[in-house]
């Protein structure tokens, strides 16, 4: 695989390099919440600035149907790319002069980008390709998706990956390929079903695995218990019981909460009480971890040598509930272990609870990339690098 230190050591002065990065941040209206990718895409670009590239860059935010549209616009971005970069950042269609950053306007406004027929992706790809002299793949959060400007347009022009691409595939490897251990993972988040393919890979490598977020209840349902009005995957129920014979089998320790915040409510005010994990009266709903699951998880994670972490132990952008997130975030700072965060939602807890960023060894850019990576999956945009 050819990097981005190989494309500055052949030279890049005066040559128009397109870049394909990450920039799908969460925004307020036009307010920015979390800025954490588009400050992770500054030292690829300002690698190929300082050495007199013309930078084109490609990336989209959130979904828009194929066509413009206003509040997908990626102008909030371009500001605070410039300030990043402490350079100005313009929208357009070009390359522009040595040493300056360009950025296309969100590529999926274009319906081809995510097109499923390989001649329209092509399509796209081919007027891209058309801009531009070279191109780094620097989006993480994007490899797992055959798409025009991550996937097509690399098979077409000399490609290179970025150095955050670079690194995010380091880390990877070190959680499949040079494992320490014991190895164990923090699952939360909403539902079980968008987990099904990484718990089942994983239950075969992992020596323990902790189960929080409203996925647990899904768990705890499974083991015959009752889970009032918390959230609940029903169709759920049978494939949770054969992950829960499965790791019984194999030795792994699964570890469910034992206790958690039942709230009258699914509200940031909401009343509620502590209770067990087993008991949870019918007209609650559990909305975070309790006390006793947090000095459990705490334990579980205190000799561990390497741990990956994805998605958050209740609600935690209600501050009543984000005491598990925080509780699991904070025994991982605390911990010796290789720490990797596993983007997404957990990496937004990271930064909303105020957290210090470099207490972990590693916060992944990419949740659905990193998720799938170790479901056993081929990420299409590096593996199209590695060709």
């Amino acid at each position: 695989m050819k990097t981005l230190s190989d494309l500055l050591a052949e030279g890049v002065s005066g040559r128009r390099v397109l870049v394909r990065a990450d920039l799908n941040v969460p925004l307020d209206g036009d307010k920015i919440t979390d800025d954490g990718r588009v400050r992770a895409s500054v030292p690829t670009l300002k690698a190929l600035t300082e050495a007199g590239a013309r930078v084109l860059v490609a990336a989209h935010l959130g979904r828009p149907k194929g066509e413009p549209d206003p509040k997908f616009s990626l102008a909030p971005v371009v500001a605070r790319l410039g300030e990043l970069l402490g350079a100005p950042v313009e929208i357009g269609t070009e390359a522009g002069a040595e040493g300056t950053v360009v950025l296309l306007e969100n590529i999926r406004f274009d319906a081809r980008e995510t097109s499923k027929v390989d001649a329209e992706r092509e399509a796209l790809a081919d007027e891209l390709a058309a801009k531009a002299d070279a191109f780094v793949s620097d989006g993480f959060g994007v490899v797992h998706r055959k798409q025009a400007s991550v996937y097509d347009v690399a098979k077409k022009l000399p490609a290179y990956a970025g150095g955050l691409v670079l690194s995010e595939v380091e880390v990877l490897h070190k959680l499949t390929e040079d494992l320490k251990r014991p190895y164990v993972v923090v699952l939360g988040g909403a539902k079980v079903s968008d987990k099904l393919g990484v718990i089942a890979n994983l239950l075969s490598k992992v020596d323990r695995l902790l189960v929080g977020g409203g996925m647990a209840y899904t768990f705890l349902k499974a083991q015959g218990h009752e889970v009032g009005n918390s959230l609940l995957q029903a169709d759920q129920l049978d494939q949770v019981r054969g992950f829960l014979a499965e790791a019984e089998e194999r030795g792994v320790e699964l570890v469910l909460p034992v206790d958690v915040l039942a709230a009258t409510k699914f509200a940031p005010d909401a009343e509620f009480e502590v209770v067990s994990a087993t008991e949870i009266p019918a007209d609650r709903e559990g909305l975070d971890i309790g006390p006793k699951t947090r000095e459990l998880f705490a334990s579980k994670l205190a000799d561990a040598a390497t741990v990956f972490w994805n998605g958050p132990m209740g609600v935690f952008e209600f501050e009543a509930f984000a005491g598990g997130t925080r509780a699991v975030a904070e025994a991982l700072v605390a911990s010796d272990a290789f720490t990797v965060v596993g983007g997404g939602d957990s990496a937004a807890a990271v930064r909303a609870l105020g957290l210090p960023e470099d207490g972990f060894s590693h916060i992944s850019t990419g949740g659905g990339a990193s998720l799938e990576f170790l479901e056993g999956k081929e990420l299409p945009g590096v593996s199209v690098l590695e060709q």
